[in-house]
């Protein structure tokens, strides 16, 4: 006899109802960090957006967010987002609009 025999021999006349887990949305803790870099990368400069704590789905949508809106290539992996170009303003402009809070790091 398991627990759900025992609360209907228990409670007879209870009902049982369906409940599903509301979902929660997420909500980042950290500011994600927007920075410049051109070394190591034959001195072609890209924004970096690194501190990402959400999904790898929810960061393929922010990227692609962004790529769309500035005209311009990028990639993102491991939490972190490479746009080309020194883009730092008007990407923090985009991340502001949309929720979330930015830190801009360098020059």
């Amino acid at each position: 006899m398991d627990l759900r025999d025992q609360l209907k021999n228990l409670f007879p006349e209870h009902a049982e109802q369906d409940f599903e887990m509301p979902e929660e949305e997420f909500k980042q803790k950290d500011a994600l960090v927007c920075k410049f870099e051109k070394k190591g990368r034959n001195g072609k400069p890209v924004t970096i957006i690194e501190g990402w704590e959400g999904s790898e789905d929810e960061l393929k949508k922010i990227s692609k967010k962004i790529k769309t809106t500035l005209g311009i290539g990028g990639s993102e992996k491991d939490g972190t987002i490479i746009i080309q170009g020194d883009n730092r303003d008007k990407i923090m402009v985009i991340l502001k609009d949309m929720g979330y809070k930015t830190k801009r790091v360098g020059g």
